[in-house]
């Protein structure tokens, strides 16, 4: 039964106060009054509750000097766990947390997207059980999953929508694939009480990306691995899109290049042309043994001259797209992700001098361009962050204080 509207407006007020204790924005009583503009008797009325719950506790300093410290408040990290999945197109990464986005279990290992969705979310969910025994916890504390997958998601739902690369998942609502119970489909473990977040990988990771930096409101997190794809930070929210097709910009056409076939049936898209299948078939055509993304990355590495400008090259080309990206969305930030970005000096350098050359002096004025600092955990810790801002939200912390037996 959905709450009544008096105790919607409550869970709001101990949703605000845990979000402004989770994001360290106010972790002492008095901080938080005066952010939330609440008297100090209704704050300790609610924090009080929240520590009776288990959701937050609070520490006692050691006093320095005269005087004792304000007690400081931060989330419990026993409170629920978090199930953090990164799919890629070749492979996943699947981190158990705490609330507080300590890691508990992690573990990547290669699948193929292609494989469908049944036979990956099956191998999602023994890896899931695995870690939560290498962890010593029980499924039932897990009490959200947050997925990313490599292709466009309607986000209400969780539900893919003709994915380009993602072979069997059209329609698919990832959601109920978890929703069973223990023994339908022969599971050891029992997830179906967790909440299911499905989102597309790169809006993960820029997330995730976000959340590490905090020095800044309006982010794009770019990956260039197989493919190219962009994630969007404005005012400090997740930019998706009124369908969830926000920053897919792998399919903005490059001038010139109406002769590059790609595989959402146009001509000329930036991930044929500059991604890094493109480039590895490239490197192919002329003689190199180059399979996939990391065979570009090793050739570069080892000093191949024709590797070196194919990849100089597509930096000039993705510096082109994203030269009219900061012109229209004025970021703090560019960071540059996936497997190609281990080409840092190769690949970022061309990117950085087309955008300064091509975007208006006072789009670029504070503008900060760089590879990620998370690197291949962008994606996990994305999801673990998302996957607690929904429990912290008003509903998300209403289910919380009534957990289950």
């Amino acid at each position: 039964m959905d709450p009544s509207p008096a105790e919607l407006r409550r869970l709001a007020s101990l949703s605000e106060l845990a979000c402004l204790v989770a994001d360290g924005s106010a972790p002492r009583r008095g901080a938080l009054a005066q952010a939330t503009g609440l008297s100090r008797a209704a704050v300790a009325q609610r924090v009080d509750l929240l520590i009776a719950r288990g959701l937050l506790v609070e520490t006692e300093p050691e006093p320095v000097g005269r005087g004792r410290p304000p007690a400081s408040l931060r989330l419990a990290p026993e409170a629920a766990l978090v199930a953090a999945v990164d799919l890629g197109a070749t492979h996943c990464r699947i981190a158990v947390t705490t609330l507080d986005g300590r890691p508990l279990a992690e573990q990547a290992r290669d699948l193929d997207i292609d494989d469908g969705p049944t036979r990956v979310l099956g191998a999602v969910h023994e890896l899931i059980g695995k870690l939560l025994e290498k962890a010593g916890r029980p499924s039932r504390d897990v009490r959200a999953i947050s997925i990313g997958v490599p292709g466009p998601v309607e986000a209400s739902t969780g539900t893919v929508i003709r994915p380009p690369i993602m072979r069997g998942w059209d329609g698919y609502r990832v959601p109920e694939f978890f929703a069973e119970s223990e023994g339908e489909r022969g599971r050891k473990h029992e997830l179906h009480r967790a909440d299911v977040l499905v989102d597309n990988d790169v809006n993960i990771m820029a997330f995730g990306e976000y959340s590490h930096r905090r020095d800044g409101e309006h982010l794009l997190y770019v990956k260039v691995g197989t493919g190219i794809g962009c994630g969007i930070v404005s005012g400090g929210v997740l930019h998706r899109g009124a369908s969830g097709a926000a920053g897919d910009i792998g399919h903005i056409r490059l001038p010139g290049h109406d002769d590059v076939l790609c595989h959402c049936g146009n001509s000329g898209c930036v991930e044929a042309v500059a991604g890094g299948k493109a480039l590895a078939n490239a490197l192919k055509e002329a003689g190199l043994k180059a399979e996939g993304v990391r065979d570009v990355v090793r050739l570069v590495e080892e000093g191949n001259p024709v590797a070196l400008r194919r990849v100089r090259e597509a930096g000039r080309q993705i510096g082109e797209v994203l030269a009219s990206l900061v012109s229209f969305h004025n970021p703090d930030a560019i960071v540059l992700g996936g497997r190609l970005a281990q080409l840092h000096e190769e690949l970022l350098a061309d990117i950085r001098a087309v955008i300064y050359r091509r975007a208006l002096p006072l789009a670029t004025r504070s503008l900060t361009i760089e590879t990620s600092t998370l690197g291949e955990r962008a994606g996990v810790e994305g999801a673990a962050r998302l996957a607690a801002r929904h429990l912290l939200s008003p509903r998300g912390i209403g289910r919380l204080l009534t957990r289950p037996e």
